[in-house]
């Protein structure tokens, strides 16, 4: 394929690492309409593979908390913030900096409740944001305009990699102006991205084990040593928090593929499969072995057809999720709602506005607010 681009926007696709023979991939593969179906036996989890986190207050729920606390303290635990994107959903406003209550972004109250938990264990927080080209830069000017990075929790923002994208014949997709259309390549970009920059290994070389992972939207997602100790008691690179499946839910759900348990996206699964026989949903929240995920994987670029200006385009996308069919995965059941929910995604400015107050409810229970 060739790529006649400008200097400048060549420069600009360069800086986040745009791979010019991975695009010639794509272009090949843009016609595929099945590759992304699993094959194999698909069957729900064990309860060898899903534990419950314990309710507050519990005998049990102590001693995991007490494992947590005890990482934290050690200075093993780092986070990772999903941030990138296309900043599409709010009206071109980087989603990090959107106000969510109290004139307080979502990128400060995910601060604020990282403050609360260094502050406890004594110990800073290195905190990774990963953004994209779409919004790497405003995201730094973010973190300075609102003062989030400091001594107790500091920020590096570590950016996902660009591509552009194709008409489903395999040519270059032009916007309406005639322009070029980049894409952020997905929050599989994860692994790749700590690494290229070098976080991953100064994080290790640090003392750092451990990676706590969730989206930049999920306000539920909070830093809870409860579940970093089930991690270690479950003693796998991975662990997953899941909730139970509700009517509407789409996105991964936690199965058993060929004996494996992993989470599978939605548009994976068979057309004659029944996805309600699968009773948990993925979260996108994570804890992650830092050495375990120190090494290259073969994620899939999985193709992905969007309309743009009311045209069909497509783009190659990696997610984060995949990872469970590579490295040995547990999970996590944990509430939806409540005060002790973990599941509150952001999608639009609509689900913001229907789920601010039970936000505001679970950040004051847990001191955030």
């Amino acid at each position: 394929m060739s790529l006649n681009v400008d200097p400048a926007t060549r420069a600009q696709l360069a800086r986040f690492d745009f791979d010019e023979g991975l695009l010639a991939a794509f272009a090949a593969r843009a016609t595929e309409t099945h590759s992304n179906v699993v094959r194999g036996c698909i069957e729900p989890t064990t309860g060898a593979d899903v534990s419950a986190l314990p309710a507050p207050g519990s005998h049990a729920r102590a001693e995991l908390a007490a494992l947590g606390e005890r990482a934290l303290a050690a200075g093993e635990v780092g986070v990772v913030i999903l941030a990138g994107g296309m900043a599409t959903r709010f009206g071109g406003v980087v989603k990090a900096a959107v106000p969510v209550t109290a004139g307080r972004s979502f990128l400060d109250l995910k601060v604020g409740d990282l403050r609360r938990v260094a502050a406890r264990s004594g110990t800073p927080l290195p905190t990774f944001v990963m953004t994209s080209f779409a919004t790497h830069d405003r995201i730094g000017e973010q973190i300075e305009a609102e003062r989030l990075d400091g001594p107790a929790v500091r920020l590096e923002c570590v950016p996902q990699s660009v591509s552009l994208r194709l008409t489903p014949e395999g040519a270059l997709f032009r916007e309406a102006d005639g322009t070029l259309s980049p894409y952020a390549t997905g929050h599989g970009d994860l692994s790749f991205a700590l690494r290229a920059s070098g976080a991953l290994r100064r994080f290790r070389e640090a003392g750092g084990k451990h990676l706590y992972v969730s989206n930049v939207d999920n306000l539920g997602a909070t830093l809870e040593p409860a579940i970093l100790g089930a991690h270690f008691r479950a003693g796998a690179a991975v662990t997953a928090e899941v909730v139970r499946k509700e009517r509407g839910d789409r996105g991964g759900a936690a199965a058993r593929l060929d004996g494996r348990p992993q989470i599978i996206e939605a548009f994976r699964f068979p057309a004659d499969f029944d996805q309600d026989a699968l009773p948990h949903f993925n979260t996108n929240s994570f804890v992650l072995d830092a050495a375990a995920i120190d090494r290259d994987f073969e994620l899939t670029y999985f193709r992905v057809e969007k309309k743009v200006d009311g045209r069909a385009a497509v783009q190659f996308e990696r997610l984060v999720g995949e990872l469970t069919a590579l490295l040995a995965t547990h999970f996590v059941e944990v509430p939806r709602g409540g005060p002790d929910g973990r599941f509150q995604p952001v999608k639009d400015p609509e689900e913001l506005a229907a789920r601010r107050p039970e936000i505001e409810h679970l950040l004051l229970a847990r001191g955030v607010l």
